[in-house]
């Protein structure tokens, strides 16, 4: 039997209660839009291990096993990290306030004859430079740098509770994405008008992006962060976990990434008269840098981000600025959602709009 079509004001009526129910059902999640966001991440990521172990062992077990994994990478080495971000952070901002950087800056110019040398022939030719007021600016940034670390990781350490409360949120929400990720994405494919090849196209985008940022980017980092603040500390710089966290960052940055923390550090070793110190992060800089960017990045990133170097880097850069650390996840995934749909509405759309008609596409 044929369904009746409804009367404009019944569709009127439904349409109403429909977005008044989407609305309060966005409201009660907002709180955990970020956990949701990011378990999802993390399921597409480990969902080829719970299917291998879904071939030998029940949904809710392989699920199980697989969240135990993601807890010995992800949760364990992030507590014991927080720890020492935290107590090298305070020492820091503890060195920068507690004694006379400006003096120490100044010592340091005068005792280098090249810098020396170079200080007389900027103010020959009328550049006056008060090494005081260049050492306060060097102190109030460092101070500053070392409060916001010190900050972010006490915050971290702190609000223990809450901590493990979000991250608890996540395992549960990855232990159940794992399940019935596919029968979620199923009906919520369903419910959105869109033609089903343009929602998995989508879809895929997202978890391609996903996968080339964590996993690629992600490991990369790691890699460069991890190593930068080893040879830090074999170098008796100050403070190798707050540096080797940010070339962690620096490194998912493309043009610059690691090079800010470690052509400055080169330079420094070599106005000590460090030389082969100096030539060492030169030669470290070079090997890390070029291995990792041309031959595992591009092996394990692929072609999956198509996107423009400009705009991969204000796409992080902004991500930062709007929600913080996680926003070097999240801001590639949005500018990927963008140019995805932009795709889409330009091959399917574009000529529609011009000509004043729709395209008439079945859902499948």
């Amino acid at each position: 039997m044929k369904k009746q079509a409804p009367s404009p004001m019944v569709l009127l009526y439904f349409l109403s209660l429909l977005l008044l129910a989407t609305l309060l059902m966005g409201r009660l999640l907002w709180p955990f839009l970020s956990i949701m966001i990011l378990s999802y991440l993390l399921a597409t990521i480990f969902d080829p291990i719970y299917t291998f172990l879904n071939k030998k062992m029940s949904d809710s077990f392989s699920s199980l096993v697989t969240c135990s994994l993601i807890v010995l990478l992800i949760f364990v080495p992030l507590t014991f990290f927080v720890g020492s971000l935290s107590s090298e952070a305070y020492a820091l901002f503890q060195m920068t306030k507690g004694t006379n950087l400006a003096v120490k800056f100044a010592e340091f110019v005068e005792g280098n004859t090249l810098l020396a040398r170079l200080k007389d022939l900027l103010e020959g030719y009328g550049f006056n430079v008060e090494l005081a007021t260049v050492g306060r600016e060097l102190s109030k940034f460092g101070g500053m740098f070392a409060l916001f670390v010190y900050n972010q990781a006490s915050s971290w350490a702190a609000n223990v509770l809450h901590f493990i409360f979000n991250f608890f949120m996540m395992i549960l929400i990855i232990f159940f994405l794992l399940i019935d990720r596919k029968h979620l994405l199923n009906y919520l494919m369903r419910l959105s008008p869109m033609p089903d090849d343009h929602e998995k196209r989508l879809i895929n985008k997202f978890e391609e992006i996903s996968k080339a940022i964590l996993v690629g980017n992600g490991i990369c980092g790691l890699l460069q962060g991890v190593l930068g603040g080893v040879v830090f500390a074999l170098m008796n710089f100050s403070s190798p976990v707050i540096w080797g966290v940010v070339m962690g960052i620096l490194a998912f940055l493309p043009i610059f990434g690691i090079g800010l923390v470690l052509g400055p550090a080169a330079l420094i070793l070599l106005m000590q008269g460090e030389v082969g110190k100096g030539i060492t992060m030169i030669i470290f800089y070079a090997i890390l840098s070029l291995g990792v960017e041309y031959l595992l990045k591009p092996k394990m990133v692929g072609e999956k981000v198509k996107m423009h170097t400009l705009l991969v880097f204000l796409s992080i850069i902004g991500g930062l600025q709007v929600f913080g650390f996680i926003g070097i996840i999240y801001g590639p995934l949005i500018v990927t959602g963008f140019l995805t749909l932009a795709e889409i509405y330009i091959s399917n759309y574009d000529e529609c709009v011009k000509n004043n008609t729709y395209w008439t596409g079945k859902k499948d």
